[in-house]
């Protein structure tokens, strides 16, 4: 028994398997053929209540295009490799940026939430993973941002018609709690610069301490954006390092010494087993006769044909252009740290490269983060200082200016912040401000006019 409806409109019948089907011409394929849609049910009434529900979100848009609807591990797969791809390439988005979302993709959104399907994915689910996250000791700011690269993702995969709804916006995003600012004191941050006073490149952490710019943007410093006879200093660039890509056709099978099956690395991607016993065929495994059929990036920085990675300079965090004034006493160690470069330059010849960098290796290249946190570490060490960050130096030199009384619009303008509540996080820790507003209203109230 069958009821056709002309001109597009829905047909529903009976069919021969005694179930009840509904059909709906939504629109058209790329191909030029209708995109009719199936509906089925075990009686007229619920196949007709599915029609109508589909042709409802035909007529307000929000019907996801023909295909099969990836799941959530396939979708932030496409959006990592080939949408934030391109964003890190147009300069859009920072490589440490790719590089986080890929962590955190991998360890948690992955594992937790991976073989959902996009349009089947319920604010539960994310509560869920949430809760699991948390309960395996994970800091609510860490969720947070795990929050915000699905929700990302998935504000994509809508605009793409991947799926009709962010479900992350039906979620109470995590609460972070706000860090403890944990500066270091006056005397501490001179010890700091008299035993750096012994070590290569000592002005780095002068610059550090009195100038409270981020590492990258001090890695990133060039002599041609200071001008060595005024002090102004424009600390408009960050070096960063991008992830290394394999070159070759097939990361597993090229020969190379690095990535010939099997991998002995786990795979930083998807978590494979280092071992495995041989001829085994389970999904996800890594065996000695089934390799990783996806790429393996633990090792992609030993691939001979490795391509776009490495460091790059990109525009500092923020849109503002910084501009800053050094301090006299300043200026005259990077009077004194450029000759001295020029002397190694002269020593090293041909196998200097330049970068007109003013923080650089022994041979001109770009210092690594982990290079300089390692000298940052045997420097505090040196000096008796208890463990910090390397960007307590910044939060350091914030907490400096404002004892100084300093406003706190300059601090903003000097540390480049865009909003002033994020520079008035540093007011409640200037101890010798509080301090003297405690001397004077004793004086007031109980002191001899």
């Amino acid at each position: 028994m069958m009821a056709k409806k002309p001109n597009g409109r829905p047909s529903i019948y009976l069919g021969q398997d005694g179930y009840w089907h509904g059909w709906v011409t939504i629109g058209i394929k790329p191909d030029g053929s209708p995109d009719r849609r199936h509906r089925m049910a075990k009686t007229e009434v619920e196949v007709t209540r599915k029609v109508a529900e589909l042709e409802g979100n035909r007529e307000s848009g929000q019907v996801t295009k023909p295909g099969r609807v990836p799941t959530v591990a396939e979708w932030m797969t496409e959006y990592l490799d080939v949408i934030c791809e391109r964003l890190v390439a147009s300069g859009k988005m920072a490589p440490r940026t790719l590089v986080d979302y890929r962590s955190k993709t991998r360890h948690w959104i992955i594992p937790l939430l991976g073989r959902h399907r996009l349009n089947r994915l319920a604010p539960e689910h994310l509560d869920t993973a949430y809760t699991t996250m948390l309960d395996k000791g994970l800091s609510t700011s860490t969720v947070l941002k795990v929050h915000r690269i699905l929700s990302r993702a998935l504000k994509v995969a809508v605009r793409r018609d991947k799926v009709t709804r962010n479900v992350a916006t039906l979620v109470e995003a995590p609460t972070a709690a706000e860090a403890e600012i944990e500066p270091l004191t006056r005397e501490e941050a001179r010890c700091i610069l008299d035993v750096a006073k012994t070590k290569r490149n000592a002005v780095r952490w002068s610059v550090a301490l009195a100038l409270g710019i981020r590492q990258g943007e001090a890695l990133g410093l060039r002599w041609s954006y200071i001008d060595m006879d005024t002090g102004e200093i424009r600390a408009w660039f960050q070096v960063q390092r991008q992830e290394w890509r394999h070159g070759c056709d097939d990361p597993h099978t090229c020969g190379e010494k690095w990535h010939r099956p099997p991998c002995h690395k786990r795979c930083k991607i998807h978590g494979h087993r280092p071992t495995c016993k041989p001829g085994c065929a389970k999904p996800g495994h890594l065996c000695y006769k089934r390799p990783c059929l996806k790429d393996c990036t633990g090792h992609a920085d030993k691939c001979l044909k490795r391509t776009g990675g490495g460091l790059v300079f990109r525009h500092r965090k923020g849109k503002s252009k910084l501009t800053l004034q050094c301090p006299s006493a300043l200026l005259a160690l990077l009077r004194t740290h450029k000759k001295l470069q020029a002397a190694e330059r002269l020593k090293a010849g041909d196998k200097w490269t330049d970068h007109d960098l003013v923080f650089t290796t022994q041979l001109g290249g770009p210092i690594e983060r982990t290079e300089d946190w390692k000298q940052w570490k045997s420097i505090l060490k040196q000096a008796g200082v208890r463990d910090a960050r390397v960007h307590d130096a910044r939060h350091t030199a914030a907490t400096l200016l404002i004892e100084q009384g300093v406003h706190i619009r300059v601090v903003q303008e000097i540390l480049g912040h865009t909003r002033v509540t994020t520079t008035e996080r540093y007011t409640h820790v200037a101890t010798l401000q509080m301090k003297d507003a405690s001397n004077r209203m004793d004086q007031a109230l109980w002191g001899t006019p």
